[in-house]
């Protein structure tokens, strides 16, 4: 790793003119205001120019709806920050954590060196952990500040040449600091203090066993304790870099905003991080800041220093987009991208499948549809690879959207960048719906998406009001399931979701990247994934009468039953009694159903569930053609002359039971059963009589319309008792 050259001298070339073009909002604090100009002449002024939340996306390009500019990028923030720091001598660069962690490939693969590189590259003086610096535990962040050799890293790794400082994170068997509190820089002849304290939900953000040996203190109590210690060494500008939310420009709102009325005075400016948003403006006259999200915006501190109280008496502060339009590439930067893209470049661009649609992700939401495309691709993923009934994968794992077209491995490794594994575990159906209850915000409604079932909630209890097989069966509180999620949510420090609690059994599986490649690999079309209602916000239905179905005259199905069942005859006072045993591979015919029952004829019934199955028709084969599984893979070739089971007709497939398809075709018949003459009747077309059929013969039946059994061609023959007997396949 490269040192780079300190810039005290380069610092003293002071630009006399300087321009940029970009996006930015100012607050400006005086105080007092200086009477004089001579005097405002006579302090000192330090540039802070500041980043929070990079991720190792040195190489990710950020759009906008309806905004053609790009932004982002590690060679074009490093221009933007070049140019700024060419106005004044006195610059300070900082950065308030997570600088890594979900990182692009181009960074991950080499273990964040290449961020580091660039950090460097930049002349970084200054930053604190947030919650990603953790992700692979203490042992590994100390590496990559301190310096050491990793498998996957780059030979001779030197560590960082500038400090980490946080003042609220110690070691629970020692009670000792992980890393310095604070650092104190001198610019200007003035010296300024950092304190750097990470937020105190690190614990619930990361794998529970990267922090087991690590204890997060109160973010106010920390700082406030070190303040003395700083004045006492004649230090009277404090800035905080602190990776705790905040929002709002003009107005700050949010945890930062809290902290900043809690902590010691002397404090002037505290730098935001974590939630990726824009702040800028005034708490209890502090400044607090924070610019936006992965390199695609900066934060730049102006201050004034009064050379005698060496206080600061004036402050403002810009959030400046990062414009790829609007300046040139940094050389010295896109040189040390060039060199790393060389070396995981093949791996990157790998096509591993194709999506017929761009597929959003992240979390669930509130609303009739709440699930997203790419949380049900990785979640089915999730089940397949792990061979589970049920699988769940939380909205914060998922941190990218794949593009309409090919899709190649990079794109999936920023989707799912953390290398956690998959975890599967048994619970019952009780058991899941604790697990799914446990992850709905008030505030925010789900986190998870799903795989395997559907549910939905009520938004003024947030709790489960359904929930359901995939094929809308129900899931019985008793029964024992198959549930597969990642490590970061079975092992979560406090249990969040529920899993450890309702879970038996664990069983590990790959790395959930590994899963998702697996399973789009295995499509042999493009993807169709969508948004389709697998969660939905919405008040309990109404529970009609167990007995409320409509009825045909003639069979809409036939029930094959797989386990002995009981055929029963519901009696006028509404009680039940049995007929028969209904025996496994019998077929009984079905006139309507209901989540509970099936009718089977005049008021005889039999209990819907997994073990009896309705089946709506037959398709004909009239040439060979492809039967294929759930995921888009030929299982084998279907003759001509076959006729095949339908379960379910949708628009552009015959589903044929467990999942395999047929796609429709001219040369796949559908029909629903046959209609035997037991006399001489009519042949119908538009309600005339064309001809007589005779007596005997059998025909097709392709559809039926109140009383008519329509025969093929536009031809009907009414269903007329005793003259005709219509046999549902």
């Amino acid at each position: 790793m490269r040192r780079r050259i300190r810039r005290s001298i380069q610092r003293r070339l002071l630009k006399s003119a300087f321009a940029f073009s970009a996006a930015a909002s100012a607050v400006v604090l005086a105080t007092p205001a200086a009477p004089l100009a001579s005097a405002e002449e006579a302090n000192v002024k330090v540039q802070l120019l500041g980043i929070n939340d990079l991720h190792g996306k040195i190489d990710v390009t950020g759009t906008l709806a309806n905004d053609p500019n790009k932004y982002g990028r590690a060679e074009y923030l490093a221009a933007y920050l070049r140019q700024r720091e060419a106005s004044n001598p006195n610059t300070i660069m900082m950065h308030s954590g997570d600088m890594v962690g979900g990182s692009s490939p181009v960074s991950a693969l080499l273990q964040d060196e290449p961020t580091v590189e660039i950090m460097e590259s930049l002349g970084m003086d200054i930053g604190t952990v947030g919650n990603h610096e953790f992700d692979e535990g203490v042992p590994e962040m100390n590496r990559l500040i301190k310096g050491g050799d990793h498998p996957n890293g780059t030979k001779g790794y030197d560590g960082m040449n500038f400090p980490l400082v946080a003042a609220n994170v110690t070691y629970k068997d020692t009670g000792k600091l992980v890393l310095d509190p604070y650092k104190i820089i001198e610019s200007g002849g003035e010296k300024i203090g950092f304190i750097g304290v990470a937020t105190t939900a690190t614990p619930a953000n990361v794998v529970a066993s990267a922090v087991q040996n690590i204890k997060f203190t109160d973010e106010a109590e920390a700082i406030n304790k070190y303040v003395p210690e700083l004045k006492a060494q004649g230090v009277k500008a404090i800035v905080v870099l602190a990776h705790v939310p905040v929002e709002g420009m003009g107005t700050p709102s949010g945890e930062l905003a809290d902290l900043a009325n809690k902590v010691d005075d002397e404090v002037d400016v505290i730098y935001g991080a974590h939630n990726h948003k824009k702040a800028n403006g005034l708490v209890d006259n502090k400044l607090l800041v924070q610019a936006w999200e992965y390199g695609k915006a900066f934060v730049d501190v102006d201050l004034e220093i009064d050379r005698t109280t060496h206080d600061i008496v004036k402050k403002q502060a810009e959030i400046i987009d990062v414009v790829q339009g609007s300046i040139a590439p940094d050389p010295a930067v896109k040189s040390i991208m060039d060199k790393y893209d060389a070396q995981v470049g093949p791996k990157l661009d790998e096509v591993v499948g194709k999506t017929s649609s761009a597929l959003e992700g992240g979390y669930g939401k509130k609303g009739e549809i709440g699930d997203n495309a790419l949380g049900n691709l990785i979640a089915d993923g999730m089940n397949a690879e792990m061979k589970s009934d049920f699988a769940m994968m939380n909205g914060g794992g998922i941190r990218d959207v794949i593009n309409e077209g090919d899709i190649t491995w990079e794109e999936l490794f920023n989707v799912q960048p953390f290398g956690n594994y998959l975890v599967k575990t048994s619970v019952t159906g009780e058991g899941l719906r604790d697990i799914v209850n446990a992850q709905i915000s008030a505030q925010y409604g789900p986190d998870c998406s799903i795989g395997g079932f559907t549910y939905k909630w009520d938004a003024k209890t947030n709790k489960v009001t359904e929930l359901k097989m995939a094929d809308g069966s129900p899931i019985e509180d008793k029964k024992v399931y198959t549930l597969t999620v990642n490590n970061y949510m079975y092992d979560h420090g406090d249990d969040k979701y529920r899993i450890r609690a309702n879970g038996t059994g664990r069983t590990d599986g790959p790395v959930d990247l590994d899963a998702t490649v697996n399973f789009v690999k295995s499509f042999k079309e493009p993807l169709s994934y969508k948004a389709e209602g697998r969660i939905s916000e919405g008040a309990a239905a109404e529970t009609p009468s167990e007995w409320e179905m409509d009825k045909e005259k003639s069979p809409t199905g036939r029930l094959i039953i797989k386990k002995a069942a009981t055929l029963v005859k519901l009696k006028e006072d509404g009680t039940l009694v049995k007929i028969r045993d209904v025996l496994p591979r019998e077929q009984l015919r079905v006139y309507g159903s209901n989540s509970k029952w099936h009718n089977v004829g005049g008021e005889y019934y039999v209990a819907a569930g997994p073990n009896a199955v309705i089946y709506t028709g037959r398709i004909l084969i009239k040439q060979d053609m492809k039967l294929y599984s759930s995921n888009g893979v030929v299982y084998r070739t279907l003759k001509k002359g076959e006729a095949v089971k339908v379960y379910s007709l949708e628009e552009d497939k015959y589903q044929t039971g467990n999942g395999y398809y047929v796609k429709k075709d001219r040369n796949a018949v559908y029909y629903e059963g046959y209609v035997s003459l037991r006399s001489d009747v009519p042949l119908l077309k538009e309600g005339a009589a064309v001809k007589t059929l005779k007596k005997g013969n059998l025909y097709r039946v392709y559809g039926v319309e109140d009383d008519l059994l329509y025969v093929g061609g536009g031809y009907s023959i009414k269903l007329d008792a005793g003259k005709v007997i219509y046999t549902k396949n």
